[in-house]
């Protein structure tokens, strides 16, 4: 019995380093996390999207919505050239800057000169929000470096992929030919940047 207890506390000693340690090393992430900008840049972003009134027509929702989508990408991207060092991440980051920017131009245009339409689709603003939250949630699931460019890569997959969420669900709602013609665009396009930011995280992890 005694020498039960003696192989006992060596191994009750050990799972205890083991939860602690694992403890620690979560809390470490949480701090990682915490301390990114560019996942400060997302957590913005979802806290302007969650305040933003919403119309119930589909076509203007997600107009609205894709202006903020669309500047925490140029944010995002903005800082990639400010801290990054990867002259290929950086490329990728000028190419999002240029293209979101006109983008935002053309949605905001078409916010300036539409009025919400009946009949109004109040499914389409909850779709808008799970695509969001599960970018969220793929986010935070992530190992944050604090490697500029590998952080910015994999949150901009995330990022890409709410768009084309949200870009689909307006081909299926929507009723406006401009606002579908820029879904499909955004679908194409930001499926291509998803292929090449997967192709380099790929090789530069």
């Amino acid at each position: 019995m005694q020498l039960n207890r003696l192989f006992r506390l060596p191994f009750l000693s050990l799972l205890v380093f083991s939860v602690l340690s694992t403890a620690c090393k979560k809390h470490d992430m949480d701090d990682m996390k915490h301390d990114s900008p560019l996942m400060k840049i997302m957590m913005d972003m979802m806290t302007q999207m969650d305040a933003q009134a919403k119309t119930q027509d589909p076509d203007h929702d997600f107009a609205a919505q894709m202006v903020l989508h669309h500047d925490a990408a140029i944010k995002m991207s903005e800082e990639e050239l400010r801290a990054g060092s990867n002259q290929e991440m950086k490329t990728i980051a000028q190419d999002v800057i240029t293209k979101q920017r006109a983008e935002i131009t053309q949605f905001n245009t078409f916010l300036g000169s539409h009025q919400p339409m009946q009949p109004l689709v109040p499914q389409f603003n909850q779709i808008q929000k799970t695509n969001m939250d599960r970018m969220m949630a793929a986010s935070n699931g992530r190992a944050m470096t604090m490697r500029t460019d590998v952080d910015y890569a994999q949150m901009m997959v995330d990022h890409h992929q709410a768009a084309i969420d949200n870009s689909e669900a307006l081909l299926q709602h929507g009723r406006n030919a401009t606002m579908r013609q820029m879904a499909q665009a955004i679908i194409t396009d930001q499926r291509q940047e998803i292929a090449a930011l997967q192709s380099w995280l790929s090789r530069n992890r």
